[in-house]
């Protein structure tokens, strides 16, 4: 479905995201309400709530209880929850997790589910398609999708013009499935670059400008927000903190590089330190109860670990000059036996001007992180991603159809 994208109508579309947003913001307003507001004429407004009726996007109402007095009460408009929904999912390295959220912005269900690590694409995405079916009680209408936002793991990179590329082929096979799955547009994007946009939005560094994000979990990445943009880099490689080497004589690493901090941070690596030197622990809940326990030997291998992370991070933070530092990812749940060696060796190694002016935080939205970034990334309407692309799944055309049927 085509729009047209001229002067006029992107005037009109920026008069709609306005009313959108300040009955998003405020709740159901009367169109005196909104008139006094968004500095719209009379005219204008009522012509852009005449059209935002029309489509679905907002509903009027009427007060059922208002006293009765002079003249009729006043009609409110709100937002349409039932006008469509987004859906966000992340594909980690052995689970799936699902989100979905309304037109209003409320969250209508979450989902999770553990998987092998070499499950196939398509046994992702039927699962996927399960844990989206249950959201919201089994009452979320597929139908009225306008896109979803996924996360996988590793970098994604989108076909740039000099390379030899058909310039629809999908950044990934996960992306063709989804569309065909769902029949709706799909945006790709790094799982754990989106769980950074998902806590810089909504979770621990809500309204930071500067935010660095670290996942420490079966793999070692994050994001970056910069200026108060979510940065994606050259060819979508920022964030892959988990490769920066700490030990230029350590493990080999799945990236082809040796002593990354992933071959030293990630759960399987503290784990099969801790095994190595006599512990015992399957999983990271049991590493939780061993250190509860008291045992010596966890935390003194989280302490040295807790030191290796401060200390990129202590580089990192020289370079960017983040205001807000987040930890998330399941290694996060061990506690202060990892974050205070983290916080120490940070405090040491940063440059003294920054040492109490950057904030060390635990992630707060926990596994439903990276689907939240992704519906974040099918809004598209934080400012976080004001200079971020929007995809390569929507074609102009497409976009505008997004934005005009989930504005």
């Amino acid at each position: 479905m085509s729009h047209p994208r001229g002067p006029l109508a992107q005037l009109r579309r920026g008069h709609e995201e306005l009313v959108l947003g300040l009955l998003r913001k405020h709740g159901p307003l009367s169109r005196g309400e909104l008139g006094k507001l968004c500095q719209l004429s009379r005219t204008t407004l009522y012509d852009i709530l005449a059209g935002l009726v029309a489509g679905g996007a907002v509903v009027t109402t009427g007060p059922q209880d208002a006293p009765r007095g002079r003249g009729r009460p006043a009609e409110t408009l709100t937002l349409n929850p039932e006008a469509g929904q987004a859906i966000g999912i992340d594909f980690a390295r052995r689970a799936v997790h699902v989100a979905a959220v309304n037109l209003a912005h409320e969250i209508v269900g979450s989902a999770s589910e553990p998987h092998d690590a070499d499950l196939s694409w398509e046994r992702r995405v039927d699962l996927a398609e399960r844990l989206v079916g249950s959201l919201n009680d089994g009452g979320l209408r597929l139908g009225a999708l306008s896109a979803i936002g996924a996360g996988v793991v590793g970098p994604v990179g989108w076909p740039e013009p000099e390379d030899d590329l058909e310039a629809d082929e999908p950044a990934h096979p996960v992306q063709s499935l989804l569309r065909e799955r769902f029949g709706a547009p799909v945006l790709l994007d790094n799982n754990t670059r989106l769980a950074a946009l998902g806590e810089a939005i909504w979770g621990a560094a809500a309204g930071g400008r500067d935010v660095l994000y670290l996942r420490l979990s079966h793999g070692v990445g994050g994001g970056l927000v910069v200026g108060g943009a979510l940065h994606r880099g050259a060819y979508g490689l920022s964030g892959e903190f988990g490769h920066i080497t700490v030990d230029p004589d350590g493990a080999p690493c799945g990236c082809g590089g040796t002593g990354c901090l992933e071959t030293v941070a990630s759960i399987r690596a503290v784990l099969d330190a801790y095994r190595a030197a006599g512990g015992r622990a399957d999983d990271v809940p049991e590493l939780v109860k061993a250190i509860r326990a008291g045992d010596g030997t966890a935390l003194t291998l989280l302490k040295g670990v807790g030191g290796t992370i401060g200390g990129v991070l202590a580089a990192v933070c020289n370079a960017i000059g983040p205001s807000v530092i987040v930890i998330g990812g399941e290694l996060a749940e061990t506690g202060p036996a990892l974050i205070e060696p983290v916080e120490r060796a940070l405090r040491a190694q940063v440059m003294p001007v920054s040492r109490h002016r950057v904030s060390l935080r635990r992630a707060t939205l926990g596994e439903a992180a990276g689907a939240l970034g992704g519906i974040a990334l099918v809004l598209h309407e934080s400012p976080l991603l004001s200079r971020y692309p929007a995809g390569p799944d929507l074609a102009p055309d497409l976009l505008e159809d997004t934005k005009q049927r989930h504005p």
